[in-house]
């Protein structure tokens, strides 16, 4: 077991693991237990009570964070022509089509999000080994694959963000950075857990949310009460 230094050993002692806090106290205690040296994340793991491997209790959506993630997100819009000004203009990093599809086939992936149109689709097919075990396959029940590109592309640079449970049943996705207020950090929270309360399976029985927590990268983490039935 690795030996925990002296600020690890304090940011511990400040965090009660028997106690459930509210978003508000939650959201300011971890940025003072965080111990990184850089401007860390802040995390949300949510355990649902749901077996992923039933379609009908696949947790998956999207949600705008009021204030972002803190990450400057890299997208690329594999757009026909007739549509890159629109992409450039929205502030795609990288926008083109086959000069791109052809890079990814040699395994360029330096990407965070890629965006596309419905009639470019077909060309993606054969990328699915490539793109799909790294999260990059555009999806339209994510909004990242639409002829309005604008839109799409600025919405992932405005903090909207694709989740979904994994197959253990946890939704575990970044919510902000340390630097960030603790109130940004708390609405940012707010606004994903009223989304994954909204998108509740109708064939849940009993308790949907099971347990929440937050934490830093490095940090020890913080139990949240849990305020979805």
């Amino acid at each position: 077991m690795a030996k925990l230094s002296k600020k690890q050993k304090e940011a511990r002692s400040k965090v009660d693991s028997k106690l459930l806090y509210n978003l508000k106290d939650a959201s300011t205690l971890v940025k003072e237990i965080s111990t990184s040296k850089f401007d860390g994340s802040v995390d949300l793991a949510i355990r649902l009570g749901v077996d992923p491997r039933k379609a009908n209790q696949m947790v998956r959506g999207v949600v705008t964070l009021p204030h972002g993630t803190g990450k400057v997100l890299r997208v690329l819009a594999l757009v026909t022509p007739d549509k890159e000004a629109e992409a450039t203009e929205a502030g795609a990093d990288f926008v083109g089509l086959d000069e791109y599809l052809k890079k990814i086939k040699e395994g360029w992936t330096d990407i965070d999000v890629i965006v596309t149109m419905p009639s470019v689709m077909g060309k993606l097919g054969p990328l699915g080994k490539v793109l799909g075990p790294r999260g990059l396959m555009p999806n339209p029940k994510t909004g990242t694959v639409t002829m309005d590109i604008k839109k799409a592309v600025t919405d992932v640079k405005g903090g909207k963000i694709d989740f979904k449970v994994d197959k253990t049943g946890i939704i575990h996705t970044s919510i902000g950075k340390v630097s960030f207020e603790a109130k940004k950090i708390e609405e940012n929270a707010d606004e994903l857990l009223n989304t994954i309360q909204k998108l509740r399976p109708t064939t849940i029985k009993g308790t949907y949310v099971k347990s929440i927590f937050m934490s830093s990268t490095m940090s020890p983490s913080i139990g949240i009460e849990n305020k979805i039935a």
